[in-house]
């Protein structure tokens, strides 16, 4: 029995997105790929904005959706792109995210150490070509930036690829923060390649402003909002808790895979050193990791069951942010009032009073530019040409920093 692979997928954000071809097809059907339909996008960001449930599945085929447009656009304007270049750039950026842990960049260092998704995306890349006879060959050369071509790459990872259109676009819509909407469309129609370069024609510059403003607010608003923080660090504290018991060989509920990246502090070199890790990783979502903080809070360590409880319940902690760091004696004074609330021992009151530092910037012209092509032929950096962009302000590095405590403690005594 032949199966129809030519699939339509209805989409909120971009309409319907039509599966290539067959091969591609069965890359979305293996159970590596399809793990990200259980991947929030946004980690606990729904804990501010709800409807922000959407998956990593979900911007995976979006950013797939817009690079074949943007191939598409480019092939117009004559750029050589041959069709396997195109099949491999598809699934370069269809599988750019699959290496995502539970609740994407919440548990990034959490449950593996000293190494980002980005290096575990590769392995999966490498490990479906191995898988496919050497088809995603070409893919894993432009994902890991070492095909000759380097625009190719360009599309998929820089500051201005269609991971980033895509992800901005879907958060916007389920945020519901109207500040991340950016014209796509527009933006696609303006790309352009000039000596091995992404570059982007000079018309379309004022759709690039809005582009690098509306990630600038979006940080900020969403990505970096202080009650997502508040929340994402509390279940980083859990999952910490609940590594040190483990480690302590105490019996800690998970599931097989959780149980395994618990008792263990993985890096990158076990990855490689120990090909079945990745298939254990790939069993991995956020189901495995908030059914265990749902059991956790009857867990007979104090610690571990007030902190799962203050998540499930979204009694989170209170949060305080600014400029500067926070002053020693003050960490220090709700520390002890902490202690004496929940008779805590010294070590024990660090998984309840922290502090951190969060940073970001717009644009980094430094690392990696955005160019535009003007139309005598000659290009600069989107700062130099652009008469509506603070170049200082959005080029510099924001730095915050933040204090959590308990809600309880806030004001006592």
């Amino acid at each position: 029995m032949v199966h129809n692979k030519r699939k339509i997928i209805n989409d909120p954000v971009h309409g319907f997105i039509t599966i290539p071809n067959d091969f591609i097809f069965d890359i979305i059907e293996h159970p590596y790929f399809q793990r990200l339909r259980y991947i929030k996008q946004l980690g606990l960001t729904y804990m501010v904005y709800p409807g922000a449930s959407h998956s990593r599945f979900q911007h995976a085929l979006g950013a797939m959706h817009l690079m074949s447009q943007a191939v598409e656009m480019l092939k117009l304007k004559e750029i050589a792109i041959s069709d396997d270049e195109q099949q491999s750039l598809l699934l370069a950026i269809l599988l750019h995210d699959i290496g995502h842990g539970p609740f994407s960049h919440a548990l990034e260092h959490t449950l593996v150490s000293a190494i980002s998704h980005e290096r575990l995306s590769l392995f999966f890349i490498e490990r479906l070509n191995a898988i496919y006879g050497d088809r995603l060959l070409m893919a894993a050369d432009i994902f890991d930036n070492r095909h000759p071509k380097k625009f190719l790459h360009q599309l998929v990872a820089s500051q201005l690829d269609v991971d980033r259109l895509d992800y901005l676009m879907r958060d916007s819509f389920f945020t519901g923060v109207s500040e991340g909407v950016i014209s796509t469309d527009r933006i696609i129609k303006m790309l352009n390649v000039h000596r091995d370069e992404v570059v982007v024609d000079i018309k379309g510059i004022y759709s690039i402003e809005k582009f690098i403003v509306a990630r600038r607010l979006m940080y900020w608003q969403v990505y970096l909002h202080k009650t997502v923080l508040s929340a994402e660090h509390l279940l980083i504290r859990i999952l910490n808790r609940a590594k040190l018991l483990a480690e302590r060989g105490e019996n800690v509920f998970a599931s097989p895979a959780l149980e395994t990246f618990l008792k263990n502090r993985f890096v990158e070199h076990d990855f490689i050193e120990r090909p079945d890790l990745l298939g254990v990783f790939a069993q991995l979502d956020d189901y495995d990791v908030f059914f265990a903080v749902k059991m956790w809070m009857r867990s007979t360590d104090k610690v571990l069951r007030l902190l799962s409880q203050k998540l499930v319940n979204r009694n989170l902690m209170k949060i305080e942010i600014q400029s500067m760091p926070f002053d020693a004696g003050y960490i220090g004074d709700l520390k002890s009032k902490t202690m004496k609330f929940y008779d805590l021992t010294t070590d024990e009151a660090e998984s309840f009073v922290f502090s951190d530092e969060v940073a970001n910037n717009a644009y980094n012209p430094a690392f990696d530019k955005i160019s535009m092509l003007h139309r005598d032929g000659r290009t600069e950096d989107i700062t130099q040409s652009s008469d509506q962009i603070n170049t200082e302000l959005l080029s510099r590095i924001i730095r915050k920093y933040f204090l959590c405590y308990p809600k309880e403690v806030a004001g006592k005594w």
